[in-house]
């Protein structure tokens, strides 16, 4: 039976409506819910106090002593997984190296200055 409204001659459905090219019809996805125990993250403080004291260490020489060893601390933390902020640790420890370094070369060249110096006066 023709619609007569319809201008092409199609036929209504009768009974169940027929999904094309044998499409199912819609169904929602089954909603999965996995509860997650809250894991508190590792303590990084050593290896936050070794780069801070190895960034002190540019005003002051001490500071950046103290940021190589909190950064070797810190670092065996990580590696045993005690920790984090492993990275962290070893920026602190090389950014401490290299201060300690900067500062010890002023100064030990200016001791050698002061012995040459004490040695040309006792000489003359």
């Amino acid at each position: 039976m023709t619609n007569p409204h319809d201008p092409y001659g199609r036929q209504q459905p009768s009974g169940q409506f027929q999904q094309p090219y044998g499409l199912q019809p819609y169904q929602p996805q089954q909603q999965f819910y996995v509860q997650q125990a809250y894991v508190r993250p590792p303590d990084q403080g050593m290896a936050v106090a070794s780069l801070v004291c190895s960034l002190i260490g540019l005003v002051m020489c001490f500071p950046a002593i103290l940021g190589i060893i909190f950064g070797h601390i810190a670092l065996g933390k990580a590696k045993r997984g005690e920790a984090g902020g492993q990275g962290m640790a070893q920026a602190g420890m090389i950014i401490g190296y290299v201060i300690t370094a900067l500062w010890l070369i002023p100064i030990i060249l200016w001791f050698v200055f002061v012995v040459l110096a004490i040695g040309a006066a006792g000489v003359a």
